[in-house]
Order: C-alpha cells, then structure tokens, then sequence
C-alpha cells in the first residue's frame, strides 16, 4: 500500500536511505488534480529514486483555503496521487505546513511547485538544518485548483 501513517514512513525512508536512494518529498492539498499537479509530481520523481508526498488533512485544508474546502475528502486524495505511477508514498498530516513530517523523514530534497520561492518556504531553514536541497519545479500556468474552482462556479 502506498498510502501509509508516518511512523511507517519514517522506518522505509530509513531503509531506503541505508540503501543510498534518494528521497524527494513534496506536500500540498492536492484538492482537485490536475495536470499541473501531474507534470510537477512527475518532474519532482526525476530529482531522485522515490517520491513522498505529504497530503493536508482535510483539517489542514479547511485552515488553509476556507470552510468550503476541501472538495474531496483526504481518504479520496489520497487514493488518487497513489495512483500515479510517479508517486511512491503518500502520508497525511495534520499540521498547516510539513515541517515535522519533514524532519521525520529528512529528505534529500523538498520540492515545491513553480509560484513558490525557495527563501518563502517556512520549512527552508529545516531542510537546511540536516543538508537537504530546496528546489522549485515548474509551473503550469492556469492550471490551478482555484482556477478550476473558480471556471466552475461561473457556469
């Protein structure tokens, strides 16, 4: 199963680590996937050997994007991004940012989508604490969950 709590995470990632793979991790609320989502997932894959990605509880979202989100519950959000072939782990967490989940796991690189810049990552100063690398990928432009939300509520 590729969506799995963080304690099981954490004792993979330890192994896979001993193994020398590296480990690229990425979070988001993933609300509505889209390819955006698709193509910055598989571009974060290519950084390294397995790709964990650090769901926001539907908690998480409601803090973070308002009461009427999310769309989809996290079990469904979940089940989708393992889906994708790119895609080797999913855990969900709780808190606003992945901070914790990140020292946890100490990626080799986090990842983040082109509209963020490596200096605004609250998390940046972890992953510099253990020698990780922060990096932003690409950006697909008007390809956002908001937009889709927006497009869809003017029909």
């Amino acid at each position: 199963m590729k969506v799995i709590d963080r304690e099981e995470l954490s004792e993979l990632v330890r192994r896979f680590q001993g193994e020398g793979k590296t480990i690229v991790f990425t979070n988001g609320c993933f609300d509505l996937l889209h390819v955006g989502h698709v193509r910055y997932l598989q571009e974060a894959k290519e950084l390294g050997d397995l790709l964990i990605v650090g769901l926001n509880s539907d908690k998480s979202v409601s803090r973070l994007k308002g009461k009427n989100r999310p769309l989809i519950p996290e079990a469904e959000r979940a089940e989708i991004l393992a889906a994708l072939e790119c895609v080797d782990f999913v855990t969900i967490f709780d808190e606003d940012t992945p901070g914790k989940l990140i020292l946890l796991i100490k990626p080799d690189w986090v990842v983040k989508g082109g509209d963020y810049k490596p200096g605004e990552l609250p998390e940046a100063k972890l992953v510099e604490q253990f020698g990780g690398k922060i990096k932003t990928l690409s950006f697909v432009p008007n390809h956002s969950t908001s937009n889709l939300i927006d497009a869809l509520s003017s029909r």
